[in-house]
């Protein structure tokens, strides 16, 4: 899909065909729509296309008139029901005149300025656009790992009870998030830097400031990604070994339960055996029914009582 907007009296205003000063974002976009935009703007199209590879790595390349940068940017995906946490590539190719933006997918950084323009935002205004949507990137990271972070403190407090395996299932889906941003991170620190020593965007004194909130937001991330890191490996481990002690003490209990109940069942299969009635205790009696129940309970008791001394359950 291909959408192409330009800022008129300080309002982004969708338009039909692309102008000098616009923004063109394609999402998904066919080989038809690739070929036309490369041909109206004069790029290759493999740089058009590169970002809809998941695999293709953070970088920022002088290529003839344009430059081009691709930046991993996060997303949330829905798998088996659960929000899991992943990135993708965003490119932006920017031309002496025009931005462009190519995803896989519609994501919200993008869409976020097409909903609400940031203060100062214009597509004139090439400089500021890329440095605003890398600063929404790295803002996008910080939320995503509260969110996990969050979501880390729920599974912990369920994990104190479990014996079942699906909590550190979803730990593991959460710590396998933060390699992901771990590693797009650091491929986005590295092309920031690289995007600071290019020449082809110039750097005015009003878009300095957000090129140091951009670099202190990714220095932030990267930082508590770390963090979270080190706390999800050390819940995992910690909370294995809790989840096999709860079931090694409901089997210790069940065990116990056994020992006790078997008493009762030992006395009452003597009595039950095809033996005198004269040889057994308390036979001759008519009372001596009542008396062997209690008697066997009470051993019962007194065993369930040792158990408990010896503070086994």
């Amino acid at each position: 899909m291909r959408s192409t907007y330009i800022t008129q009296d300080s309002h982004l205003t969708e338009i039909d065909t692309i102008t000098p000063g616009c923004f063109v974002n394609l999402v998904n976009p066919t080989q038809a729509e690739l070929r036309q935009v490369a041909e109206e703007l004069h790029l290759d199209i493999d740089d058009l296309s590169a970002p809809l590879d998941i695999e293709e790595r953070s970088r920022a390349d002088v290529e003839d008139d344009y430059l081009v940068i691709i930046v991993d940017v996060p997303i949330i995906e829905t798998d088996f029901g659960k929000e899991t946490y992943t990135t993708i590539p965003l490119g932006i190719i920017v031309t002496q005149d025009t931005v462009v933006t190519t995803c896989s997918q519609d994501v919200p950084i993008v869409s976020d300025f097409l909903r609400r323009p940031e203060r100062g935002f214009s597509t004139v205004k090439r400089t500021r656009f890329v440095y605003q949507l890398l600063h929404k990137t790295a803002t996008y990271y910080n939320r995503y790992l509260r969110l996990i972070d969050k979501r880390s403190d729920v599974i912990e407090h369920q994990l104190h009870l479990s014996m079942r395996n699906s909590e550190l299932i979803e730990l593991m889906e959460l710590s396998k998030s933060l390699v992901y941003f771990s590693t797009s991170l650091r491929t986005n620190s590295q092309m920031q830097n690289k995007l600071k020593r290019l020449t082809f965007l110039p750097t005015f004194a009003d878009d300095e400031e957000l090129q140091e909130d951009v670099g202190e937001e990714t220095d932030q991330a990267i930082e508590m990604t770390q963090i979270y890191s080190g706390i999800l490996s050390g819940m995992m481990d910690a909370f294995a070994s809790i989840v096999s002690n709860n079931q090694n003490t409901v089997m210790k209990f069940l065990a116990i339960v056994t020992i006790i109940l078997a008493v009762p069942n030992i006395i009452f299969s003597a009595y039950g055996m095809n033996l005198s009635s004269t040889g057994m205790p308390f036979s001759s009696v008519w009372w001596g029914f009542a008396i062997v129940v209690g008697l066997a309970f009470m051993i019962a008791g007194l065993v369930a009582a040792g158990f408990r001394a010896k503070k086994w359950f």
